[in-house]
């Protein structure tokens, strides 16, 4: 008999309840079991940052939490930033910037600047921005334009002597 688990989560402001085997990774159950494709799985070590989600507004790498350990939280994914057909602002600058080629580590750098741009303000600046998506890997773009995306960002959405 399997070890499994009712659970309950919120998926970008969508409940959801599900059985879930102890084992299965919340990458895997976002994907295969509730259709959130947009999370991406590429070493499945935590090393490279594709899977990326929010964990209750917190950067986490979706390959290395277990399903059972997101009972009771809010999961933000690559889905949950768009409003229908209109992309979100980091989307949209990701797109201007060229800060995605192949795409595939699109969706993890996206929810890592969604995290950091929810401390940042307009003050920051390459080096911090480079700082802070250093976690994650990407070999076609070579980091510049995901680095210019974020700074645009930031500074629209915190406009200097804005409070």
């Amino acid at each position: 008999m399997k070890d499994v688990h009712l659970i309950s989560l919120s998926v970008n402001g969508n409940e959801h309840e599900l059985v879930v085997e102890s084992r299965r990774t919340l990458a895997d159950m976002l994907r295969h079991d509730l259709g959130y494709t947009g999370t991406h799985l590429g070493c499945e070590h935590g090393i490279c940052g594709a899977c990326t989600i929010l964990l209750d507004d917190q950067p986490v790498r979706a390959c290395l939490v277990f399903g059972v350990q997101a009972d009771g939280c809010e999961v933000r994914t690559v889905e949950g930033l768009a409003d229908g057909d209109q992309l979100s602002d980091l989307q949209q600058a990701f797109s201007d910037r060229h800060g995605l080629q192949c795409g595939f580590c699109t969706p993890g750098f996206l929810m890592l600047a969604e995290a950091y741009l929810s401390e940042a303000d307009s003050s920051a600046d390459p080096e911090s921005v480079r700082e802070a998506m250093a976690s994650n890997l990407c070999r076609c773009t070579g980091y510049q334009g995901i680095v210019e995306a974020v700074c645009d960002v930031a500074r629209s959405r915190h406009p200097a002597g804005s409070t």
